[in-house]
């Protein structure tokens, strides 16, 4: 994904460089790319792609979701039949493929449009969230509605959906509670109780 934006000859230079400044932490080779992102953000030559880092970052969450440890994803109807007061004070537990990007630039527009062979120009240049996950056997890239983005922020990092939707609700007044979380379910943001159960709740 990199190397299209920037080209073979720009991508091979700036490969090169990073391998000569950073070593590999860890003896998973795939965990590599996880350090580029930080790389470009320093690397003088791609100053002019201010977004280059952060596609860098969607793609390395990218590999790390498809080797991430397989979990059943939390089942909508887990959430229906829940009191509602419990559902808003229980948190709930993100996937391990799960991991969500923000970034000032249409990052995921950006990854959208290079996965085909003719790259159309992004019609609206805004910032976007993305969710990128795999409840199941595809890795899947998402840009999440702008009014959802701290909500899915404040869930996957832990909080209780009520304390998230409140926030939530502070930060954009367009913010729809229901529809914001039927969403990240169905994406498969979350993942199933590890009893093996499908209640899909923190224990």
């Amino acid at each position: 994904m990199v190397r299209r934006l920037v080209g073979d000859e720009f991508f091979r230079a700036m490969a090169r460089d990073f391998v000569l400044e950073s070593k590999p932490a860890s003896p998973l080779i795939m965990n590599y790319g996880d350090e580029v992102p930080q790389f470009i953000r320093r690397y003088e030559p791609a100053a002019t792609l201010p977004y280059l880092a952060d596609v860098a970052a969607l793609e390395a969450a990218w590999t790390r979701a498809y080797h991430a440890a397989d979990a059943m994803p939390l089942e909508p109807g887990a959430l229906a039949e829940m009191p509602v007061e419990e559902l808003l004070a229980t948190p709930l537990m993100a996937h391990p493929a799960a991991t969500l990007i923000s970034s000032p630039f249409p990052i995921g527009s950006i990854w959208a449009a290079h996965q085909a062979d003719d790259v159309l120009p992004i019609a609206v240049w805004k910032p976007e969230t993305v969710l990128i996950a795999r409840p199941a056997f595809d890795v899947s890239v998402h840009v999440l509605p702008s009014s959802d983005a701290t909500f899915a922020e404040a869930l996957l990092a832990g909080t209780a959906p009520g304390d998230a939707a409140a926030t939530a609700m502070n930060d954009n007044r367009d913010f729809n509670f229901g529809a914001a979380l039927a969403g990240l379910v169905s994406l498969g943001a979350f993942a199933a109780n590890p009893s093996g159960s499908a209640d899909g709740v923190s224990q």
